[in-house]
């Protein structure tokens, strides 16, 4: 059986490339189609030589690097891949991949990180976001109209989703009207050792965007003084350090080795956004560590109030200060073995069988 394997963007590591890396060990024969792709960034765990480009991987670099003006677009350019050659391709996608082309004989199976946020749930703060006048907004609101348009005719191209929570599911049924089967996403449970001691700080590791929602737990610990770390990069970044008080570090972006390290050392970790999974809460967990985190999203999947963890109700200083200080209440109570045997319903070998067993691989 020939299979190909497509994702959005390869231009930085975050939780959906880990499940692309697990994606390319099940297949290891299996080219990556992508829409763009940086090797500096990424080329150690999916090298060049795997990879089959789009056409915005031919421009110049001073073009490629401002893609998101390309997003009327985008569309167009996974269309255009042929797929005629394969018997099964499996799309990683949370943008525009899921809406390839196959022939009739080829099987297409996605597996959904979550319909695109911007073009749906997510359309109104992503317009502010981009911080833009009146007539900008009013072009990407258009621009926004006719991909969700085309996104929701392409949802229908695929002969299976799979996705990574319940969250994701019902978005899946409410915008592209599709049932889908859960895999939760794979957790490489040997990268980390059970820790029940710390070293006094809270940790973060999330790419900086206001989507993220970083700024929030900034102000937490600018208030109380308590040291925090933060690990990751991202377009905010140079903001978030200004409105920084000395106890707050920045790392930036850190090897997997170095953020098993600071996981296993630290006292908590910190999850002040919403997201479709979280799989980053579910590696401090195999720590042995809880995890503070918005009571939205895919954390309610993972999260176990005073056994793996505590929420905070609302996106304001007073809740996430107060789930904070129940967090450090019940410091003592919180069963690291527990905690990380909780993990394990998480695991990569388990999101492996799932996979072969829903796809009949």
């Amino acid at each position: 059986m020939k299979v190909a394997i497509v994702h959005d963007f390869l231009n930085r590591l975050g939780g959906a490339e880990k499940v692309l890396k697990v994606l390319c060990e099940i297949f290891p024969s299996a080219p990556i189609y992508t829409l763009l792709y940086d090797e500096k960034k990424v080329g150690e765990i999916f090298p060049k030589n795997k990879i089959k480009f789009s056409k915005l991987q031919t421009l110049p670099n001073f073009i490629k690097n401002k893609y998101k003006y390309f997003f009327p677009i985008l569309n167009t350019f996974v269309e255009e891949w042929d797929f005629s050659e394969y018997d099964l391709v499996i799309s990683s996608s949370s943008a525009f991949t899921h809406g390839i082309i196959t022939p009739l004989k080829t099987r297409h199976i996605v597996y959904c990180h979550s319909p695109m946020r911007s073009i749906w749930d997510w359309k109104e703060p992503y317009i502010k976001e981009q911080n833009k006048n009146i007539i900008i907004n009013a072009g990407i609101r258009y621009f926004s109209s006719q991909i969700r348009q085309w996104d929701l005719l392409a949802s229908k191209r695929a002969d299976l989703y799979i996705t990574n929570s319940r969250n994701v599911q019902k978005r899946i049924k409410k915008y592209y009207q599709r049932d889908s089967k859960i895999i939760y996403p794979p957790v490489c449970l040997n990268r980390f050792k059970i820790q029940k001691n710390h070293q006094n700080y809270f940790l973060i590791v999330s790419t900086l965007t206001p989507y993220k929602n970083i700024e929030l737990a900034i102000k937490l610990f600018n208030k109380i003084g308590r040291k925090l770390i933060i690990i990751g990069d991202g377009p905010q970044k140079n903001y978030l350090q200004k409105i920084s008080a000395p106890n707050i570090e920045f790392l930036g972006f850190k090897s997997d080795e170095v953020v098993s390290e600071y996981m296993q050392n630290c006292r908590a970790l910190i999850f002040p956004g919403e997201e479709d999974f979280g799989i980053t809460a579910v590696e401090a967990m195999a720590c042995g560590k809880p995890v503070l985190g918005l009571n939205k999203g895919g954390l309610l999947e993972t999260i176990i109030p005073n056994e793996t963890g505590e929420f905070f109700d609302a996106n304001n200083l007073k809740s996430i200060e107060d789930g904070l200080g129940r967090l450090i209440l019940n410091e003592k109570k919180y069963d690291a073995e527990k905690i990380a045997k909780h993990a394990e319903k998480f695991s990569k070998e388990k999101f492996i069988n799932e996979f072969k067993t829903i796809t009949k691989i």
